[in-house]
């Protein structure tokens, strides 16, 4: 039996809790792999990793996903090029969230199939000898050395241990955030997709729970923006920076207000075109709320069932709303001035920022104009939001 040890339980030799732990770190690893080097450093480019570290994310990823870098980059810029649309290689709001929360390892298979897809969007992935030779035409071999690994290390309980690392990412990247992600959750901001984020604290998957700040700042190498919200991923790029492994490019803008300034410049006017997606959600926060809040407690009780489920379908992305939603928005509208006057206004901010071919002279005075009316409007939150607007600045990246 003593002979037979090595056999049954590895090299390691280790107990029932340590395979436990064994198990967590290798998915772990796996996990920053996947959102630290693939998604944030290969899809958007948020920051550039030194080579050794960059080899051993790849090398990793070859053993435990089989997964090819410029198919998965490619995959994933598709679908934030064409999100929530037909042409979306993975989106529960298409495809529905069964398919893709329990396939989309299959769905993702089936999408890496389009050659030219995979050569249009995979611009910039490695095409070293490595990559052409061994993790490309092996992708399936590396997944099986893998096995042979945990054997030796493990024992019979290393099958366990392969088959769990093996369906990790299929389930909780393919599955849980291109599903959940995209169906329930909440949304700090009205990007235009229905990107949610799952939960505030991004350990399970290594931040990749902040799915709408991602969605919303798709560059950025950070993905928590409140503060109340902990992205894991980040802190292994923290890590990684100081120990000079890694440099990032770009994290979201960050606000900044000078209450001393009473007019908008073209520094004002900077900030703004950078962060319109804070600033609206600021506006759903400040104007939108509080006005909806007073308008339902003063409405009459046949007006009441009008206001149900209605404010944060005032501030939603006009892309996700509904037929139905609408005909409802209109008919509050209709029914509230206050609340019609404060939809209005939000609409021409928004206005503004679709007007591409614009100079920056025109831009300021649109800016300028949509402050003087909502100073005139008479609704008090309309009036500071205007100060606000003038003040807006933007912090310097750190």
């Amino acid at each position: 039996m003593y002979a037979l040890k090595p056999y049954l339980f590895g090299l390691l030799d280790l107990p029932w809790w340590g395979n436990i732990i064994a198990l967590l770190i290798l998915t772990h690893i796996t996990i920053i792999a996947v959102t630290v080097y693939l998604h944030r450093c290969q899809a958007h480019r948020g920051l550039d990793i030194h080579p050794a570290l960059a080899h051993v994310f790849r090398l990793w990823l070859w053993l435990t996903t089989g997964m090819v870098t410029k198919e998965w980059v490619a995959i994933h810029r598709k679908h934030h090029a064409f999100c929530e649309t037909e042409d979306d290689p993975h989106s529960p709001q298409i495809m529905g969230l069964k398919k893709i929360l329990w396939q989309g390892a299959e769905v993702y298979r089936e999408a890496a199939k389009d050659e030219a897809m995979v050569e249009r969007y995979s611009v910039g992935t490695p095409n070293d000898w490595l990559e052409r030779k061994v993790y490309t035409p092996f992708s399936g071999k590396g997944i099986l050395l893998m096995l042979l690994i945990d054997v030796l290390l493990f024992g019979l309980p290393g099958i366990t241990i392969w088959a769990l690392q093996m369906i990790w990412i299929p389930f909780f990247a393919a599955g849980v955030i291109n599903g959940i992600g995209h169906y329930f959750g909440y949304r700090n901001f009205e990007c235009p997709d229905a990107a949610t984020n799952i939960f505030p604290i991004g350990i399970i998957t290594g931040g990749e729970e902040l799915h709408n700040n991602h969605h919303t700042y798709g560059t950025s190498a950070k993905f928590s923006v409140k503060w109340w919200e902990f992205d894991l991923g980040w802190q292994y790029i923290k890590l990684f920076r100081l120990m000079g492994l890694a440099k990032v490019k770009k994290i979201a803008p960050q606000e900044k207000l000078d209450t001393s300034k009473h007019h908008i410049d073209v520094d004002t006017l900077k900030a703004l075109l950078n962060n319109r997606f804070q600033v609206m959600a600021a506006y759903a926060k400040t104007v939108v709320k509080p006005v909806f809040k007073q308008e339902k407690r003063n409405a009459e009780s046949t007006q009441k069932p009008l206001f149900k489920r209605m404010r944060k379908l005032l501030t939603r992305e006009q892309s996700l709303i509904t037929d139905d939603c609408q005909a409802r928005i209109e008919q509050l509208l209709e029914t509230d001035t206050d609340i019609s006057v404060i939809y209005q206004y939000q609409q021409k901010l928004l206005a503004i920022w679709q007007r591409t071919t614009a100079s920056q002279k025109e831009l300021i005075e649109a800016f300028q104009e949509w402050c003087k009316q909502a100073e005139a409007s008479g609704i008090d939150a309309l009036s500071n939001f205007a100060n606000y607007i003038r003040s807006y600045a933007l912090r310097r990246q750190q």
